[in-house]
């Protein structure tokens, strides 16, 4: 980490996602790192006050985006799902530093594609072919 201090902020653009099973994974952006805990409220007795106790806890879904590569895993991963065999998968989400390396590593655990989003095409605009896919996940963990 050539460049990088300790107390320096990670850059957003340095980034790696890891999928069980998915070769082809460079993703040009990521979004969806989020959990929620509900919160319980309740009264007891002449207590005047409304307690709040900590529920369940929910993850949002991850959405990833990429350039369009010539390969069709994620879209038979999300086939999958349409024809009713739902293959679960782990993965990771890695924030790396300047020089490439490791520095932070979210795991996501139970991911199942949901949603895949293909190619909007457009004659006045020379861009790239993007696909999106949103998965959900049960769990995510800092490692």
């Amino acid at each position: 980490m050539p460049n990088r201090r300790n107390f320096d902020h990670l850059i957003s653009s340095k980034f790696k996602v890891e999928i069980e099973g998915v070769t082809q994974a460079q993703f040009a952006a990521f979004e969806g790192l989020e959990c929620t805990t509900e919160v319980v409220t309740f009264v007891d007795g002449n207590d005047l006050l409304v307690r709040k106790r900590p529920g369940r806890t929910s993850y949002s879904n991850l959405v990833l985006k990429r350039g369009y590569i010539n390969t069709d895993e994620l879209w038979n991963w999300h086939k999958a799902v349409i024809d009713g065999k739902v293959e679960r998968k782990a993965g990771s989400i890695i924030a790396l530093a300047d020089d490439g390396s490791e520095v932070l590593r979210y795991n996501f655990f139970e991911a199942w594609p949901c949603r895949w989003k293909g190619f909007e095409f457009d004659a006045k605009h020379a861009g790239s072919l993007f696909e999106e896919i949103e998965i959900v996940v049960e769990k995510v963990e800092r490692a």
